[in-house]
């Protein structure tokens, strides 16, 4: 499809690994975005993941948890050394990734930001993450978001 290419999905390709793009229709305002974005899709929302930006300490960092849960902020900010965390400003995470907001990926920000992932992920054959628009979701291996995001894994949603 045209006009597809994100940031995102050039790294992808810039690295040769294996991914699809899944477009969807989600109205940008909706309540429950993400598990509406897992219905549109046709996949378990526990495969669909959200690119929270958060500040720990002080110093941005990105949260990558399934839309099933909430993200557990004294659990992101433990996995990073840290004593503090809290959602970044919706204008300073926009700046720093260079991506709007429901459509943040994890992939091919701007700044690359220290990234953790919710350990959950691991378990799955493939998630979905952000392509970098909204209306685009990534399916990639969650070892392979790791590697590129050289992100570190731990337990960070609450139900």
């Amino acid at each position: 499809m045209a006009g597809q290419g994100t940031p995102a999905t050039a790294l992808l390709v810039k690295r040769g690994i294996a991914h699809r793009t899944h477009p969807y229709r989600v109205a940008p305002d909706a309540p429950n975005y993400g598990a509406l974005v897992a219905v549109a899709l046709g996949v378990a929302p526990e495969r669909v993941f959200k690119s929270l930006v958060t500040e720990v300490d002080g110093a941005l960092t990105v949260a990558v948890v399934p839309v099933t849960g909430e993200l557990d902020l004294k659990a992101l900010a433990a996995a990073v050394g840290g004593k503090r965390a809290a959602l970044a400003d919706r204008a300073v995470a926009e700046r720093a990734t260079g991506y709007v907001r429901g459509g943040i990926s994890p992939l091919g920000q701007r700044k690359r930001l220290p990234t953790v992932l919710d350990e959950s992920a691991l378990d799955l054959p493939t998630i979905y993450v952000s392509a970098g628009r909204r209306g685009l979701q990534l399916e990639l291996a969650a070892a392979d978001l790791v590697a590129l995001t050289d992100a570190r894994t731990a337990p960070l949603q609450t139900h």
